[in-house]
């Protein structure tokens, strides 16, 4: 083409020939070049699909020692982070054959016009790759650095979420707060290094290309002064180091994209290739004829830990109830676990006949509709459904639901209280026919009363499951008589087996633990010589009452449940239900009964502020001066190819003259000095971005984290943790590591092509005229695009949501799971989420497949034409500039493409930064501190006054404490009992604040709570909450965060809470490691725990929320008798579920529908035969036996 302008001779169709031919090239190249990016995509993404099945079918096999190595957090990471690098690195994975291969070729022309000379600029090139390899090498180390600290940040992360309410209650979020940011400022500190190092190298690879045309024009232009450099040859070589500079710049991305790969590779592999579950522990041998067998077996938590259950043998009959008690951390809940095949064997065998149905100790509750809770993928039958709903006293609390049992349950069946979920899970156990049922303490988390309605009517000799074969741990000594068998466990060794009558009569450690504990219920001594009739057992302390009106007694009961308890969990769901209302038929949902909403999808375009937003958390300066030396380096580029086609002119002057050295060297030199200084001016402008980005990314993680933690609790009981979650994980990730990248390439390309049509239009001035309807089209193009494309990357991540969500889910429930047998489903599930997530990635993938082929024909025309006028335009033209400018349009084509997808990405992406700015925007709780300080000492009296309170959960529901007033005096203890959902647990959250009153108020030692800072109340009063939450982190962490107190004192609180033997025996005393969610300690020590955290706070003030549930006798009598003794001096209120536990309070709160219904001491009341008497009587408690306390 430029020796056609050369050549004033030539025809001028010769010039539309070339000119055609060009265009003609490059749509073949584009459209095959499409193709192939298109079958790239596609691979990448069954890959990425592929890995994230195998995870997730590893996680439902993995034993318990491979699961304690990595966390619920680590293995979504791996699902997240590690599945989408595999993906990323099939797109290039052609790269490493077909770079070569350019190069090759490259070279081979260039040998044409240049000869040897070629040499010195492929030396440079070659010199420039172990550079690459060291940085690379450099990257790898701080790449794995940083996915650690990421690790450990989302752990501490999910761990803060899942125990909000514990960290609320104590007023510990300072400390949590602390521990994230430091580990945050190590992240940050690796991302440093990572930028200043990508800095460096993009330095390196802008230097290149003018190095290497300087070495090849220098060497070839000083080898022999008959060397001119003509503009033919001076452009053509350089059209041919650009095509080679790509080759060479992509393979540093390729080799860093390879190196990620393989740190992701290994981790997936350790992840893969962990122990699964033996499958062998237990045999199904149908030889033997009892239902479950246990040959003098071991079993162990971990490989090569001690035994926790030791030689063990047990037979069960079919069709039998076995109750196994024991002592707290004696084993019960292991027993049942090695039972499902969880622990690893050391000697012995287990045979099992039938099928397994388990009911654990926490209920795990999906989040699905309440019928698919309970059916767990078996087919519905509505009888049998209506039966056992009945049976677990679920049939009032469904009137109470909005859907009925179509009501979705939130995420860990948030919207359920503790009794409800329990019920749920034993009807799940009782839907599901299997043969073998076990159940670990079902019977806690409910009233007494209904206890024993599910013991009569579901788990007893006359319930549903009769002639199964049942395996019940519990705590409650009333049913005992009515066992077949009872196998007591001491210390992991069974220590006797037999019925009730003959272990009272051996009277080994049997009879002992009742004779302490079991302070019996007068009707069960009488009948010591055993439950000969069983039915007897019920109506023996209920003559007046036949069985019938029992049941009525209950559903009266559970019907009064009011949508309390829903509207304290449940999200902008309105359960209000007129007094005289009909239920209607849940036939179409209304918006109320979702209670989680669904997570909301931006629509339209970013909007400014959000581009602000970013720039402004970058800090105005350095953006400015960022963009001002990406403007220079423009400017010497184009500096530096002005001089070149001027040096091409020489060859026409010096024509057949020799060259002057001198001005040889000048030509050399300047050359020279303009490429150097665009790598200069590259390297500041990106070292000024990345450090900017380092700053934003600081500044919006802390804003996030500050006001996450400072959100009033129903946030949290209405979003899913999994949502919150992802904020943290994929938006902070890509606000760290994506948009930097994407904004730093975006600017210079920008520049780029505005340079070259600055250019373009100089040089050929007719340019213009092509040039306005171009970019009109492009403009076109481009607004057709990217709002599409941003929708889909929206759509994609509320479609990843689920999947996460599933997983989480699916790892808080495997030992359920595995029970049921139901991993296959569980399987099938997490294919149709990930399939619903692929179809939105595929739509992406093509729509930016489209845009890619129209700007390619674009960049295509703009060479066409440059083209058509240089031969237009011949006579007046130089050669230097014809070539300069084709050159350049020839480059336009690659960077137009770049800068559409890069800003569309970045529009997508930038969403990271409107997503984390929507939560650091939520409504805050109180201040935590506030100006009226209460004074040091603050409550000294610890007297309480209710005035007229009422409070509600959100401003459109109903009042749950409807105007309550009392003055409880200092030191008083008080019990405070009711039905479930009569506002117990909302009497506690008002105490510390979690919900605010909505009128009336509550004075400590005269001081009204809701006028002091959140901290200064939450520190002054203490807690013992229904959940025993545990964060992982040393035990010393969990009981003192704030290292306020010396370990003499945390041995003394140990002492007191009957933990010193335990802690003491432990390898690392107080620093030994608790588990994610203390997974590693019985949820009777978390209890212990809890109990220890109240001791060390010595405030005068001390709540028990139903603290009792889930520890068995002999630790009750323990806690109890502690809490005596320690808090004697203190208002102590303890909500509870036994009745036992308050006979000896002082007075006793009766609430029922959020009203005080009896306020008195026990005595009294039980004299008064009005609602606590019926509660008492339920419970079994009549006047003889109170007297016995």
């Amino acid at each position: 083409m430029i020796s056609f302008t050369q050549d004033k001779s030539s025809y001028a169709w010769e010039g539309y020939f070339y000119a055609v031919l060009l265009l003609v090239v490059a749509l073949l190249q584009s459209l095959v070049l499409q193709q192939f990016v298109r079958r790239c995509f596609v691979l990448g993404m069954k890959v990425r699909a592929a890995l994230m099945a195998a995870v997730y079918k590893k996680a439902l096999v993995m034993s318990n020692d491979n699961r304690k190595e990595s966390t619920v957090g680590e293995t979504v990471n791996l699902m997240s982070a590690d599945a989408q690098r595999f993906n990323d690195v099939t797109n290039f994975i052609h790269l490493l054959w077909s770079c070569p291969l350019q190069i090759i070729v490259s070279v081979v022309f260039l040998w044409l016009e240049l000869g040897p000379s070629t040499l010195a600029g492929v030396a440079v090139m070659l010199l420039m790759v172990p550079v690459n390899g060291l940085l690379a090498n450099q990257a790898k180390k701080i790449q794995r650095e940083n996915m650690k600290s990421k690790d450990k940040r989302l752990k501490i992360m999910n761990e803060i979420l899942n125990g909000i309410k514990t960290l609320k209650l104590f007023a510990w979020e300072p400390s949590f707060q602390t521990q994230v940011e430091d580990i945050r400022g190590e992240e940050l500190k690796v991302m440093r290094k990572f930028a200043y190092l990508t800095s460096f190298s993009t330095f390196i690879s802008n230097c290149a290309p003018t190095l290497v045309s300087l070495a090849t024009f220098a060497v070839f232009v000083g080898v022999s002064s008959d060397n001119i450099l003509t503009a033919e040859k001076a452009f053509t070589s350089i059209s041919l180091f650009n095509i080679l500079r790509q080759p060479l710049s992509m393979l540093p991305t390729l080799i860093a994209s390879i190196v990620q790969t393989a740190v992701s590779k290994k981790r997936l592999e350790k992840f893969l290739g962990g122990d699964d579950l033996e499958s062998d522990i237990v045999r199904h041998d149908s030889s033997f004829d009892s239902a479950v067998s246990i040959c003098d077996g071991s079993f162990a938590w971990e490989k090569d830990s001690e035994p926790l259950l030791k030689s063990v043998s047990l037979d069960i009959k079919p069709g039998g109830l076995v109750a196994v008690v024991g002592a707290v951390g004696s084993g019960k809940s292991s027993l049942l676990s090695a039972l499902l095949g969880e622990m690893h064997r050391t000697k012995g065998f287990i045979n099992i006949q039938g099928s397994f149905a388990f009911v654990p100790q926490q209920a795990w509750i999906q989040n699905a509709t309440l019928r698919d809770n309970i059916l767990f993928g078996s087919p519905y039958e509505e009888q049998r459904f209506e039966d056992i709903l009945e049976a677990c006293a679920l049939g009032p609390d469904l009137k109470l639901l909005s859907a009925g049992d179509l009501t979705e349950i939130g995420e860990k069946g948030i919207n359920l209280s503790g009794g409800q979920k329990q019920r749920v899970s034993l009807a799940r156990a009782a839907y599901s026919q299997a043969d073998i049922f076990l159940l670990d303490d079902p019977l806690s988390a409910v009233d007494s009363h209904v206890g024993k309605h599910l013991f009569d009517k579901v788990i007893g000799p006359n319930g549903l499951l009769k002639d199964k074969t049942r395996i019940l741990v519990t705590h409650g000594v009333s049913f005992l008589p009515c066992v077949d068998e009872v196998v007591v466990l001491v210390n992991g060794r069974v220590s006797e087996v037999g019925s009730y009558q003959s272990l009272r009569a051996s009277k080994g450690a049997f009879s002992e633990f009742l004779d302490t504990y079991g302070t019996e219920q007068s009707n069960q001594t009488s009948s010591e010589d055993g439950c000969h009739d069983k039915e007897d057992f019920i109506s023996d302390s209920e003559d007046d009452q036949s069985d019938v009106s029992l049941a009525d007694d209950v559903s009266l009961m559970l019907r009064r449940e009011n949508s309390i308890r829903r509207s304290q969990r449940g999200n902008r769901s309105s359960f209000r239900l007129r007094k005289n209302s009909t239920l209607k038929s849940p036939e179409n949902p209304k918006k109320g009964q979702r209670l989680i909403e669904k997570e909301t999808v931006e629509t339209g375009q970013v909007k400014f502020s959000v581009w602000l937003q970013y720039v402004q958390a970058m800090g105005w300066g350095y953006a400015f001066w960022a963009l001002f030396i990406y403007v220079m380096q423009n400017v010497a580029f184009i500096g530096q190819n002005l001089w070149l086609s001027d040096w091409t002119n020489d060859a026409v002057e010096y024509y057949n003259q020799t060259y002057s050295p001198k001005k040889r060297d000048t030509r050399v030199g300047v050359f020279g000095a303009l490429g150097m200084a665009q790598g200069l001016f590259v390297f500041l402008g990106t070292l000024l971005l990345t450090n900017a980005a380092v700053n934003a990314s600081r500044l919006l993680h802390s804003r996030l984290l500050n006001n996450v933690l400072r959100v009033p609790m129903v946030f949290f009981d209405t979003t899913p943790l999994g949502r919150i979650l992802n904020r943290f994980a994929k938006d902070i990730f890509t606000i760290d590591e994506v948009i930097p990248h994407l904004f730093s390439s975006w600017i210079i390309h920008l520049l780029g092509i505005v340079g070259t049509i600055v250019f373009l239009c100089l040089s050929t001035p007719l340019f213009i005229i092509v040039i306005i309807p171009l970019a009109v089209i492009y403009f076109f193009v481009q607004r057709f695009y990217i709002p599409t494309s941003r929708q889909l990357r929206r759509l994609e991540s509320v479609a990843r949501s689920p999947i996460y969500s599933h997983f989480g889910e699916t790892m808080s429930g495997l030992s359920v799971i595995r029970a049921y047998n139901h991993q296959e489903r569980f399987m099938k599930h997490n294919e149709v989420t990930i399939d619903e997530n692929l179809k939105t990635i595929y739509s992406r993938i093509m729509s930016n497949r489209w845009l890619a082929v129209r700007l390619q024909f674009l960049g295509n025309l703009v060479v066409f034409f440059a083209a058509v006028f240089a031969v237009i335009s011949r006579n007046s033209i130089d050669s230097g500039l014809v070539g300069l400018s084709i050159s350049y349009a020839l480059n336009v084509t690659l960077t137009l493409s770049f800068v559409v997808n890069i800003t569309s990405q970045l529009e997508t992406n930038i969403v990271a930064v409107e997503r984390v700015s929507e939560y650091a925007e939520l409504e805050n709780e109180a201040p935590w501190v506030t100006q009226d300080w209460p004074s040091e000492k603050w409550p000294e009296a610890g007297r309480l006054q209710f005035v007229d309170y009422k409070v509600r959960y959100r401003p459109e529901l109903d009042l749950v404490l409807k105007g309550i007033s009392c003055d409880i005096s200092d030191t008083e203890k008080i019990g405070i009992v009711g039905r479930t959902g009569a506002g117990k647990s909302s009497l506690t959250n008002c105490l510390f604040r979690i919900i605010e009153a909505a009128d009336g108020r509550i004075l400590i030692d005269d001081v009204d709570i809701s006028k002091i800072g959140l901290h200064d109340l939450r520190n002054r009063l203490t807690i013992i909450p229904q959940d025993p939450v545990l964060f992982s982190g040393t035990l010393r962490m969990n009981l003192d965060p704030f290292d306020k107190f010396s370990d003499e004192e945390l041995w003394r609180v140990l002492e007191l809470s009957h933990l010193k033997d335990y802690v003491a025996g432990l390898k690392e005393e107080l620093q030994h490691e608790v588990a994610e969610g203390g997974e590693n300690l019985s949820v009777g020590q978390r209890q212990l725990l809890c109990l220890a955290r109240a001791l060390l706070r010595k405030s005068r003030i001390l709540i028990l929320d139903e603290a009792t549930a889930a520890v068995d006798l002999e630790t009750d009598d323990l806690i109890q008798t502690t809490i005596r003794k320690e808090f004697s001096h203190c208002t102590v209120l303890t909500i509870a579920h036994r009745l036992h536990s308050i006979m000896d309070s002082s007075r006793v709160m009766v609430l029922d529908a959020g009203k005080i219904v009896e306020f008195d001491s026990p005595s009294n009341l039980m004299e008064k035969q009005g609602h606590f008497y019926s509660m008492a009587k339920d419970a079994g408690i009549t006047h003889e036996s109170e007297t016995s306390f």
